[in-house]
């Protein structure tokens, strides 16, 4: 006889690292969506969740972005045998990075920990300020105070360094116009950089900050570049992904992980993309929902 938990598991087609054999540092993409979900058969293959991706790094719980990917990473959670303690950051606070956690399941749950980071809005507004906000009606029926579990807040500022034991948290102003956070995320000697928010045009300043996050790392994720809300032109001489590459060539990382994809990236522009990202830096990918990586089997 199925149960609640069977038919939710089923539901959500990945299991959280928390519950995979994995090694002591592994990445798992849920969201690899810029602006907007993108949900239907053109894009299957890659997801349509907005951001969010699950690491897990000596024992500790991380997750970065809380786009719509946040929901059916919270289902897979939400059966746990033990309360989760969970550190959940937010690169700025923009609806496709926050969207997600109304929906976080194991938020509503009693002896749950969520402890919250968060930079200033660029209205200055505080990431509770932000999270609290789009629960209020008329946007939603539950205000933030209905989540049971505790939660933590942390408010963040560039250059601030988080530590979790032996694992540390080092950010970087990544783009001042929209206020947006970078994350590098480091155990012995391995790191993984977070990057979201790379503008084809950037001053030397923030490029510097940037560089000096990313240099070295095992693994970087970065998007592909866009800067206009209005419908992608697919042209031959586009090229979204050049920033990244630029940025992983110059940085000297291990590994590229191009997300965020534009919602008008269908799958079959992706494999076009992903052929095309290769060919300059081999060992770049695509990201997928879906994805897991390994970083200290690299």
């Amino acid at each position: 006889m199925s149960t609640t938990r069977d038919y939710l598991l089923k539901d959500s087609s990945r299991v959280s690292l928390c519950e995979r054999q994995v090694g002591n540092f592994a990445v798992q993409f849920w969201g690899v969506r810029g602006l907007i979900p993108t949900p239907g058969s053109s894009t299957d293959r890659y997801g349509g969740n907005t951001a969010c991706v699950e690491m897990f790094v000596a024992g500790k719980h991380l997750i970065f972005d809380g786009g719509t990917g946040l929901r059916s990473l919270g289902k897979s959670l939400l059966f746990r045998d033990a309360p989760l303690s969970t550190h959940l950051f937010f690169t700025n606070s923009q609806s496709n990075r926050i969207q997600g956690f109304p929906f976080f399941a194991p938020a509503f749950v009693a002896n749950n920990n969520l402890h919250i980071y968060g930079s200033a809005a660029s209205n200055g507004a505080s990431i509770k300020q932000c999270l609290g906000d789009q629960m209020l009606q008329p946007h939603f029926p539950y205000p933030l105070q209905v989540m049971q579990s505790e939660l933590a807040f942390c408010y963040l500022t560039p250059n601030r360094v988080i530590t979790l034991d032996d694992v540390t948290i080092t950010t970087a102003l990544i783009n001042h116009t929209q206020k947006s956070i970078g994350y590098r995320i480091t155990w012995q000697n391995y790191s993984v950089a977070y990057i979201t928010d790379l503008s084809n045009s950037v001053d030397d300043v923030e490029l510097a900050n940037v560089i000096q996050l990313v240099q070295g790392a095992d693994l970087l994720i970065a998007n592909s570049t866009y800067t206009e809300l209005t419908p992608r032109n697919h042209q031959n001489d586009d090229l979204p992904w050049q920033a990244a590459v630029d940025l992983a060539s110059k940085s000297e990382v291990k590994r590229l992980v191009i997300s965020h994809h534009h919602p008008d990236d269908n799958d079959d522009f992706l494999d076009g993309m992903q052929t095309k990202v290769k060919s300059v830096f081999d060992s770049a990918v695509l990201a997928h929902e879906g994805l897991v990586l390994n970083i200290d089997k690299f």
